[in-house]
């Protein structure tokens, strides 16, 4: 592909998000699981066996690779995962299981020169835990502090941007029985 086959490519969307501005906002997501109690291990769903990165079809690509906005969302749920599975092996805090998930909202606009506006990258990013645990309230406290100062890919992030974080417990311990 030269410059020209790609403007030729993008000048339909970039018409279509000048026309249609909210057409250019697009929440991503990534989801993991923190189901091994033996391992410190966070299994993300890539839907990839070979991770080949390319333009998202907003941008123009085909959906045929990887997008690296996905990929960066799945970093964050990989580290965090595995972060949280390490907190709570150190700490012992014993995690059944429990599902890690992260989204974020693209302006697309910004990526492609659009609006200058518009901003380049994630506007708002979320990270949600929901935990099968019998930690108690201070111990799943202990796991969301430590999980945010540990993880490599959030502390990356929050130095622009700090991601919302839910914490979702399923626990004995809580309900007080």
């Amino acid at each position: 592909m030269n410059s020209d086959n790609l403007r030729s490519l993008q000048a339909p969307i970039k018409d279509r998000y000048r026309a249609e501005p909210e057409a250019a906002l697009i929440t991503l997501t990534a989801h993991g699981r923190v189901d091994d109690p033996e391992g410190l291990s966070c299994s993300v769903e890539t839907g990839r066996a070979l991770v080949k990165a390319g333009l998202h079809p907003a941008t123009g690509g085909d959906g045929s690779f990887a997008c690296s906005g996905d990929m960066l969302l799945q970093a964050l749920v990989a580290c965090a995962g595995v972060t949280l599975r390490s907190v709570a092996t150190a700490k012992n805090i014993r995690l059944r299981g429990g599902s890690v998930q992260a989204e974020g909202d693209l302006d697309f606009r910004g990526t492609l020169g659009v609006d200058r506006d518009a901003p380049v990258g994630f506007k708002n990013i979320r990270l949600r835990f929901d935990l099968d645990t019998d930690a108690t309230l201070d111990e799943t406290a202990v796991l969301q502090k430590l999980t945010e100062r540990y993880c490599v890919v959030y502390q990356t992030l929050a130095s622009g941007i700090k991601p919302v974080v839910e914490f979702h417990v399923q626990s004995d311990a809580l309900s007080g029985e």
